[in-house]
């Protein structure tokens, strides 16, 4: 199971990066909706240049090979089929939780706008840099139907973000990847308390029954006859 990511820790939001090693299971833009909400999420929101660094830093720490990756940025419906340049078209993004936040980090010459409405934040470490420089965390719109990596969100009023679990439909848990909190040295040190308590509990009940034969003994041969 993956874990979420909250600044400092503990400070919501909190972040689930998903990122699939197998390209072929990566999702579209409604399944990774979907996966989120499931989760008691929703595809991120990203409404600062500050959260934009954050996210990034989630996101780098994957070390992760190439794989844009999904946000909740999307134009409106009654856009879609609208032909605008990329201009005017900028207008009419907004994000899928509700987040009225006009911060956007698009890569140059973006959106394009066109059949491609759904936004991705690329994730290219192998690409040779563009005109926009390297395809590294600006965005792009894409098409909805496009296999991408997602990020969730969980927002300060959440509780339920604690649900660990995303399955996208039809697809194993098992196929996620996600940054996890650095437990495992506390989940060793564990395993290793529980394991010496064990062996030391295990070593003076033997100590206990040893003490305890040679005792019963002695005292039934030293009983009186009552013949």
């Amino acid at each position: 199971a993956g874990q979420t990511v909250c600044r400092r820790g503990t400070q919501k939001p909190c972040y689930k990066i998903v990122y699939f090693h197998d390209a072929s299971r990566r999702t579209s833009y409604e399944e990774a909706q979907l996966a989120c909400q499931a989760d008691g999420g929703h595809l991120v929101s990203i409404e600062s240049a500050a959260e934009q660094r954050l996210i990034e830093t989630f996101v780098r720490s994957l070390l992760a090979s190439d794989g844009d990756f999904w946000i909740g940025l999307r134009r409106k419906k009654e856009e879609e089929e609208e032909e605008n340049n990329s201009t005017e078209c900028q207008n009419f993004y907004s994000w899928s939780d509700g987040s009225s936040a006009k911060f956007r980090n698009w890569y140059v010459d973006e959106p394009s706008c066109g059949s491609e409405i759904c936004v991705v934040m690329y994730h290219q470490p192998s690409a040779p840099p563009g005109v926009g420089g390297p395809y590294m965390f600006q965005w792009n719109d894409d098409r909805c139907n496009m296999k991408n990596n997602f990020i969730c969100k969980y927002s300060l009023g959440n509780e339920s973000f604690c649900a660990f679990e995303t399955q996208p439909p039809e697809e194993p848990v098992q196929s996620l990847a996600y940054i996890l909190i650095p437990s495992i040295p506390v989940l060793l040190l564990l395993v290793v308390v529980t394991g010496i308590s064990c062996f030391w509990l295990f070593v003076k009940r033997r100590e206990e029954q040893m003490d305890t034969s040679p005792k019963e003994d002695a005292w039934l041969s030293n009983s009186p006859s009552l013949d």
